[in-house]
C-alpha cells in the first residue's frame, strides 16, 4: 500500500483548519486515513500555527510514506526533514 503525508481540510468557511494525516494514496482527500500526525492552522501566527508530532513523521518517512509538496516545506520548518 503506497501512504502520502498530505492535509486534510476541516473548520468552517473562510477559516481553515487542516489536519496532518498518513492516508493511502488513492483514498479522497478528506476521506479515510490511516493516522492523525499533526495540525496546521494558516491564519494563526507564532508557534500556534502548526502542531507536528515529529518523532511520528519520521517513523512515517522511514516506512516510505512521501508527503506532498506542501508537507514537506511543513517538515522542513518543523526540523522532521532537512533542509535542502
Amino acid at each position: 500500500m503506497a501512504t502520502r503525508i498530505r492535509l486534510r481540510r476541516t473548520g468552517r468557511k473562510k477559516l481553515p483548519i487542516y489536519r496532518i494525516v498518513v492516508a493511502d494514496k488513492e483514498a479522497p482527500r478528506d476521506g479515510r486515513f490511516i493516522e492523525i500526525i499533526g495540525t496546521y492552522q494558516p491564519k494563526l501566527e507564532g508557534e500556534k500555527q502548526m502542531t507536528l508530532d515529529v518523532e511520528k513523521a519520521k517513523a512515517w518517512l522511514a516506512k516510505g510514506a512521501t508527503p506532498t509538496d506542501t508537507v514537506e516545506a511543513l517538515l522542513k520548518r518543523a526540523g522532521a526533514l532537512p533542509s535542502a
